[in-house]
């Protein structure tokens, strides 16, 4: 008969080893660590990418703001050069109403061109004595062609001239003379100046001998 052997004693747990257990606690350390440090690498990338796409957009709006700026500014400084060139002509006339002087009081009118219709033969004239206009160039012709008229327009082409600092401008525009017909003390008739109007800021000989046969077929 077998004799039963005593049973064996339970195995006691091993020991975990002070010096894995402390490496193995580095090893975590320095991943939670490496782990953070990424963290923050990307948030840091993140905010400079980030830092960069605003820098770039609030260059951009500068750039826009000041192109527009200055797109404003050159607009309003080819208003001011366009307006700064356009003359407006008043006429004087004298007590007889034979010569209108011609003045605008924004430019110091030099001389002024006057043209007159074709169909009435004056041609174009100007005076050395100043800008002004004188019966004397379209007087008698206009009254061989209106006889029965007492009074009407006569369009004409005045072109003045100035300077603008060392330069020489001209501007031409449409206008009308006022005149009116007048006994005279030596016998028949004289022509009268009355006053002068602006008809069109265009000038052209074409429109200017159409607008003086509606003018003297108007009756």
């Amino acid at each position: 008969m077998t004799e039963d052997l005593p049973p064996f004693p339970p195995a006691e747990p091993a020991m975990p080893d002070p010096a894995v257990e402390v490496a193995a606690t580095r090893a975590v350390e320095k991943a939670e660590a490496a782990a953070t440090r990424r963290r923050w690498i990307t948030l840091a990338e993140f905010v400079a990418v980030a830092g960069l796409i605003i820098a770039a957009i609030g260059l951009w709006m500068n750039w826009s703001d000041r192109r527009a700026d200055l797109a404003d500014k050159a607009a309003d400084k080819a208003i001011s050069a366009k307006a700064e060139s356009i003359v407006t002509l008043s006429g004087d006339v004298d007590r007889d109403g034979e010569t209108m002087k011609l003045s605008d009081p924004a430019h110091r009118i030099e001389n002024v061109t006057v043209t007159f219709p074709s169909a009435l033969g004056a041609g174009t004239q100007s005076s050395v004595l100043g800008p002004r206009i004188s019966t004397d160039w379209f007087g008698d012709q206009l009254l061989a062609v209106t006889k029965g008229k007492e009074a009407g327009r006569l369009p004409v082409i005045l072109t003045a001239t100035w300077w603008d600092g060392d330069t020489k401008r001209t501007y031409a525009a449409t206008y009308d003379v006022v005149w009116k017909r007048e006994g005279s003390l030596f016998g028949g008739h004289k022509v009268r100046m009355a006053r002068l109007s602006l008809r069109d800021r265009a000038a052209s000989q074409g429109a200017l001998d159409t607008a003086w046969v509606r003018e003297a077929g108007g009756g």
